[in-house]
C-alpha cells in the first residue's frame, strides 16, 4: 500500500512545473509513489487557485489528471474538526488527512502549524522540501 499525503493547495502550485524545484512532488504523484487524499473542497480549490495563477483551463485539466490517476484517494470529510482557528478554510486539508488516515499533510502554510499542539487526532505537518527529501531519498536508497 503506497503512503497516504494530502497536498494544500501552495504545493501544488508549486510542484506542476517541470522546470521548477518541486516538480519531483507533482511526478511522483503521476508516478504513482503515493497516494493523494482529496476531497471535492479541496478539488475546487486546486482548481480555482491553479486557474488564477495559470489560466482556468490548467486548473481544470489538473484536477482532471488528479480524478484519472489510479492513486487519488477520494474521501468525504462529514466531520469538520476545526483544528486550525487561525485560518478556518484550511480545515479542509486537516479534515481529509484524518479521515483518509493520512501519513502528512504537505504544506508551507504557517497555520498549519497550530497542528503541532494537538494530541489528538495527531496530524503530521511536513514541509514541500521535507517531503522532496523523502521521495529523493526513496528512490535512491543507499
Amino acid at each position: 500500500m503506497n503512503r497516504r499525503v494530502v497536498l494544500d493547495t501552495n504545493c501544488i502550485l508549486q510542484s506542476i512545473s517541470r522546470k521548477g524545484r518541486y516538480y519531483r512532488v507533482w511526478r511522483a504523484f503521476l508516478d504513482g509513489e503515493y497516494d493523494l487524499c482529496i476531497t471535492t473542497d479541496i478539488l475546487e480549490e486546486y482548481e480555482e487557485i491553479i486557474g488564477r495563477y495559470t489560466s482556468p483551463l490548467v486548473g481544470r485539466m489538473l484536477v482532471e489528471a488528479i480524478l484519472r490517476a489510479s492513486n487519488t484517494l477520494r474521501v468525504d470529510a462529514h466531520f469538520r474538526f476545526g483544528l486550525i482557528v487561525s485560518d478556518p478554510d484550511d480545515n479542509k486539508f486537516v479534515d481529509c488527512a484524518i479521515v483518509a488516515n493520512a501519513e502528512c499533510i504537505v504544506t508551507n502554510d504557517l497555520h498549519f502549524n497550530e497542528l503541532n499542539s494537538i494530541s489528538f487526532p495527531r496530524v503530521v505537518v511536513k514541509s514541500i522540501d521535507e517531503f522532496l527529501a523523502e521521495l529523493q531519498a526513496s528512490a535512491n536508497p543507499s
